[in-house]
């Protein structure tokens, strides 16, 4: 895999992860983005050894979009408490089948985790082991037979907007787990993580990194109209 580098200084480096690849590794074992940023890190910077990275997030494996790594253990620590104090600010664009019913709007569901089958069931209302689930949603556009959404999240649960966005009727292209009819033909779904904006661990000032869509013409589309 090619690495499509979208910010790298002495502390971080940001990348567009392709939808397929393992943000950290699970039971399948396969090769994830964190050793493929090492292996590059080694490489560009001949260091004997392994190189320090620190994941500090994730996307889902069939998602594609920024994702930010520490290339220090004091980056890694403060973008962490960043992250668990919800300071960062994350916007993805979703393609779905349906127009939502209104332009913009907050969706509050409460997710329950199906561990055995890997998926989540939103509720209305409160649940025995559920989880409280919040995002802000906006309508940017329509082409012939999709819908684009902008989605900002405001928790962090398990395929969250996933299924918040299939809760309210506007399932994701592809996702075949919350209710598409049909697969992509990469086996991706059509969430991308367009944006993420912190501060930067050390110098403070405010970084604001912008994903450029998979190589897709329904998703470069979108891009070209709506890319504001």
């Amino acid at each position: 895999m090619e690495l499509e580098i979208l910010f790298e200084d002495n502390h971080l480096i940001a990348v567009n992860k392709a939808a397929g690849i393992l943000s950290q590794g699970d039971k399948t074992g396969d090769e994830t983005l964190a050793d493929i940023v090492k292996k590059y890190l080694v490489e560009k910077y001949n260091k004997p050894g392994e190189a320090f990275l620190g994941v500090i997030h994730r996307l889902d494996r069939p998602v594609s979009g920024v994702v930010l790594l520490a290339k220090t253990s004091k980056a890694l620590s403060r973008m962490n408490e960043q992250f668990r104090n919800r300071e960062t600010q994350k916007i993805y664009w979703a393609l779905v089948q349906e127009k939502p019913k209104l332009q913009q709007g907050e969706l509050v569901h409460w997710l329950r985790k199906n561990e055995q089958k890997n998926i989540s069931t939103a509720f209305d209302k409160v649940v025995a082991g559920a989880l409280k689930a919040e995002l802000n949603y906006r309508h940017l556009g329509s082409s012939d037979h999709y819908e684009l959404i902008e989605v900002m999240p405001k928790t962090g649960r398990h395929h969250q907007i996933r299924v918040q966005l299939a809760k309210m009727g506007c399932i994701i292209k592809g996702d075949l787990k919350y209710g598409a009819k049909r697969s992509n033909a990469d086996a991706s779904i059509s969430l991308h993580a367009r944006k993420l904006i912190f501060l930067h661990p050390v110098t403070k000032e405010k970084i604001e990194i912008t994903a450029p869509v998979p190589k897709d013409p329904v998703w470069q589309f979108f891009e070209q109209n709506h890319a504001s």
